[in-house]
């Protein structure tokens, strides 16, 4: 084999470390803040790999990832254990929510485009949909595509990884509040809220309605 030969197939190899090391994180991430994995569970690393259908490497890597998030904690000689949900991290998350968050529909208010519009639109009708068939999976991850997509037109990468994380804790502890229908019809709303204030290029309105979102989740979460 050829020096170029050998470094091809390096690269190779390094790039499929790379996307199964991103697909076990993508895989336990969503099975994090789906609940599939309950909160204060210890989890068997073995059971992890069978479920994700991916080896040690990378579900390792997938771990130590995510207890930097704080979605996972290590707890030595115990193993690893989903991150309990209490009342206090809720309050202090809704705070640097609304922080993080009007600051990226501010952002994000000068950027969007038509198309970025049509596309919060669609994820918002399709969130109705998942109520409608009380696919409660589907809320979720449909949810969290549609603040991971605001926080991508707000045009900060540096914002976008901080969301990113808040947004899947706070993913668990909506999950938490699913089976009242009324709220899911109020987020709804709240999302379309958002999207006028954007169509308008009304930052004013975009980041009242981003607030308002918040705190609905603080109050959905406090009753």
């Amino acid at each position: 084999m050829s020096a170029e030969q050998l470094q091809s197939s390096e690269e190779g190899q390094k790039d499929r470390v790379l996307s199964l090391n991103e697909l076990a994180y993508q895989r336990f991430k969503q099975a994090l803040i789906t609940l599939a994995y309950r909160p204060g569970d210890y989890l068997n690393t073995a059971q992890i790999m069978a479920d994700l259908a991916l080896g040690r490497t990378p579900i390792n890597q997938a771990i130590h990832r995510l207890a930097g998030e704080g979605l996972l904690q290590v707890i030595p000689r115990k193993g690893v254990m989903v991150s309990p949900l209490s009342i206090d991290d809720a309050l202090e998350l809704v705070e640097v929510r609304l922080a993080n968050e009007s600051l990226c529909v501010r952002l994000a208010c000068h950027r969007i485009t038509d198309a970025d519009i049509a596309e919060l639109r669609a994820l918002n009708e399709r969130i109705a949909i998942a109520s409608e068939d009380h696919d409660r999976y589907g809320l979720l991850l449909l949810d969290q595509q549609f603040h991971q997509r605001l926080a991508t037109i707000a045009g900060n990468s540096r914002l976008e990884d901080i969301l990113s994380v808040i947004n899947a804790q706070a993913q668990r502890f909506w999950a938490t509040t699913l089976s009242r229908e009324s709220h899911i019809h109020e987020v709804i709303a709240e999302h379309n809220a958002i999207i006028d204030g954007l169509v308008a290029r009304d930052v004013g309105a975009a980041e009242t309605a981003v607030r308002a979102h918040i705190l609905s989740f603080r109050g959905a979460l406090l009753a």
